[in-house]
């Protein structure tokens, strides 16, 4: 019982190509996990880099400006309004009697 040579390759050669074809299909699957773990890694930074650039805002807005500085301002402000809101009650008090036709206080 003789074998020929092209038997041999055959036999040969059907499990290297299958077994060449298991690693290339591994190798895939490995890349695609690593990928997928690679970019979460990045969202999971971009993420953790977002927050501490947010925290890292709020904490110079409280420190910017001293708390008795804001609390002149409004204060200031508050003042300035009052005066205007007194300006506009005698504005409309002066239109009202102009309307009504009276000189009565």
């Amino acid at each position: 019982m003789s074998f020929e040579p092209t038997w041999w390759i055959s036999a040969v050669e059907a499990p290297i190509v299958a077994a060449l074809f298991w690693m290339i299909h591994g190798l895939r699957h490995d890349l695609h996990d690593r990928i997928d773990r690679a970019a979460e890694r990045e969202s999971e930074a971009a993420r953790r880099t977002r927050d501490d650039l947010a925290e890292f805002k709020l904490e110079v807005a409280r420190s910017y400006v001293p708390l008795s500085l804001i609390r002149d301002v409004d204060r200031r402000l508050s003042q300035h309004l009052l005066r205007i809101e007194e300006k506009l009650e005698a504005v409309g008090t002066l239109r009202l009697r102009d309307r009504l036709g009276g000189d009565e206080p």
